[in-house]
């Protein structure tokens, strides 16, 4: 790995040591090339091909010794002595072409690993530092003042015109218009979004102007907290790393110690060498640290958000996924289900008579029958007398009707005695939440509501069944009605109902003790002690939730379902990835070893081979990043 090591420990950035070392590297190779053409040129006078092979091998062996001579007086033993002591057996045998060639392949192997790793780095960055430099800041008299944008605090008011990206985290106070937020979602198509609506720091505004109220400003915004939880993940370290570090002390001892015996039973430097350089196992070091923060980035760009790289690895060992059922496998938004008026009564009059009186409720079930109404067409005169019983309904005068809606108790207490009523209140199961319409006393019929189904969750609960998920179910606080009827729509085969929090989290922990590795699937806020119980916490619809994200070991951005499959599907890929590079990383290192302890590698097709090993890891992890919504099914 050469300076690689101590340039991260200094938090040096990956490009600017890469292009000090490319500089370092070209005045060594020009000597170094020099020393080769010289004595084609002054074929009289070899000394001075000699000379300048000599003085290209000591530049570019400099930046190789600094970094092992630090490691040795920190009192660690790592791989960059190995590349050392082979320039140096070079030079020793006067071989100062071979010292320089073999120096100049391990430094632009380094020069790859870093510009490689810091591709994936950059494109994290990239994704995240999204946020405009300038705001336009409104004052009392709503005139516009241009600031930097980190001179924002909570409770500005700023304009965002078409084509500009969003500052701070905010609510629209006023004006409509369209929003790009795949950057922190992960949700490919714009939305629609109007006063009272939140937006996010970092998102495209495509279409209207609007002014926002600003609730979170800069590493508080949601996109501040998706940089956070990226740079952590990126520096914790996966148990298979833990191991390597705790044996490389080992490793270096042990391949001098072949070294020296190929030499005691050939005396051959050539070989000796060749071993030295392919010995330093850059390759296998890379392949999981690449493929981690590739994967990374890959599911930063769907919105998908991971604590650290212990939570990815963990999302591949999934077989049961328990989600909450408001909120996540459902919109949380009650809509009307069912009409089902009386003989006599038609569904439109029903429905007329039920949102009019409803009008001016807050309830979610009336905002329901008043939107319905809306899309149908239907005119909603307004109501007089309007008295709403909290929990029970709400009584209003309609078109010069006493109009009563809500609980069949309350439709008796306010007269209502129809013996169809007392029919329809036996019959209030059905997986429906019902509320019964009077007009002047006569029964008119009753709405069933339903919390609406998130579209894609039937197929999603589909794939992860593909994805040899043995285990999926879902728990609720809802009756067992309510539950039965949703499980029935999305194909879930196991539910709980009436769940409280501590008994979805016992539920959890007993699905746990069975053998299963358990993901649970919330919305974050209610649901944080669940989350913190499985194996894999997962929260919703994250995006502008500081609960969310912090209560969670995955915070989904979006409330995309799909995403919970395609995490898996990630985990998966990223873990297939790292064994094909260990093996390739071993591969090489053995098979090298093997043909320059023969005599059939030289020290610079070492080099060569050191180089190649290194690169197809990268190229191979770098794979991961190109994984999009539609990720593979792997199994």
């Amino acid at each position: 790995m050469l300076i690689k090591h101590h340039a991260h420990e200094a938090g040096e950035p990956h490009g600017h040591s890469a292009q000090g070392l490319l500089v370092w590297i070209f005045i060594g190779t020009a000597f170094v090339l020099n020393g080769f053409l010289a004595p084609h040129i002054f074929s009289d006078d070899p000394l001075i091909g000699h000379i300048s092979a000599a003085i290209g091998a000591v530049i570019l062996l400099l930046p190789i010794l600094k970094t092992s001579v630090e490691d040795l007086l920190h009192g660690h033993v790592h791989m960059n002595e190995l590349v050392a002591l082979a320039v140096l057996a070079a030079m020793a045998q006067g071989d100062f072409l071979t010292a320089g060639v073999v120096a100049f392949f391990m430094l632009i192997a380094l020069v790859i690993e870093s510009r490689s790793a810091a591709g994936a780095h950059q494109a994290i960055e990239k994704l995240i530092r999204l946020t405009p430099t300038t705001a336009r800041r409104l004052d009392e008299k709503n005139n516009e003042v241009t600031v930097p944008a980190a001179q924002l605090a909570v409770g500005d008011r700023i304009r965002v015109l078409p084509g500009d990206a969003i500052p701070a985290d905010g609510v629209i106070e006023r004006g409509q218009t369209t929003l790009n937020e795949a950057t922190v979602t992960g949700e490919s198509l714009p939305r629609d979004k109007g006063p009272q609506e939140e937006v996010f720091a970092g998102t495209q505004n495509l279409t209207g102007a609007v002014d926002v109220i600003v609730k979170r400003v800069g590493e508080d915004t949601t996109l501040g907290h998706v940089r956070k939880l990226i740079l952590a993940a990126e520096e914790t370290r996966l148990p298979i790393m833990r191991i390597m570090d705790r044996y490389v002390s080992y490793y270096t001892p042990v391949m001098l110690m072949l070294a020296a015996l190929v030499w005691f039973f050939t005396g051959d430097w050539n070989r000796v060498i060749a071993l030295l350089v392919i010995a330093c196992p850059c390759a296998v070091i890379l392949a999981t640290p690449t493929a981690m923060v590739a994967a990374l980035s890959a599911a930063a760009k769907l919105g998908i958000l991971i604590r650290n790289v212990g939570d990815l690895e963990s999302a591949a060992k999934l077989n049961a996924v328990i989600f909450d059922k408001t909120g996540t496998l459902t919109t949380g938004k009650l809509g009307v289900a069912r009409l089902a008026p009386r003989e006599g009564v038609t569904p439109s009059v029903l429905l007329l008579a039920a949102a009019s009186a409803e009008r001016f409720s807050k309830h979610p079930a009336a905002v329901a029958l008043v939107e319905l109404a809306q899309q149908t067409g239907l005119a909603l005169p307004e109501p007089a007398d309007f008295k709403e019983t909290p929990g029970q309904g709400v009584g209003a005068t309609v078109g010069g009707q006493k109009v009563v809606s809500g609980r069949a108790t309350f439709l008796k207490a306010q007269g209502v005695s129809d013996v169809l009523l007392a029919q329809a209140d036996a019959q209030e199961t059905e997986g429906f939440s019902v509320i019964f319409v009077a007009a002047d006393g006569h029964y008119l019929g009753w709405i069933g509501f339903q919390d609406q189904l998130r579209p894609e969750a039937e197929a999603s609960l589909q794939t992860l069944a593909t994805l040899k998920v043995k285990r999926i179910a879902m728990v609720t606080g809802d009756r067992t009605s309510v539950a039965r009827a949703i499980a029935a729509k999305i194909g879930c085969r196991e539910f709980k109902a009436e769940c409280l929090p501590q008994e979805k989290v016992e539920y959890v922990r007993a699905v746990q003790r069975e053998g299963y590795h358990v993901a649970f699937v919330g919305d974050g806020v209610n649901d944080a002690p669940a989350l913190a119980a499985g194996d894999s916490g997962i929260a919703m619809g994250a995006a502008g939730s500081d609960v969310a994200i912090h209560s969670a070991s995955v915070a989904l951005m979006s409330s995309d379902l799909r995403r919970v499959p395609t995490l898996i599907c990630i985990s998966r890929s990223a873990r297939s990835v790292i064994h094909q590079n260990l093996g390739l990383g071993g591969l090489f290192i053995i098979g090298g070893l093997v043909l320059s302890g023969l005599g059939l590698m030289g020290p610079i097709i070492a080099a060569i081979m050191h180089n190649a090993g290194s690169l197809l890891v990268v190229m191979n992890s770098a794979r991961l990043i190109r994984l999009g919504d539609e990720v593979p099914v792997k199994t």
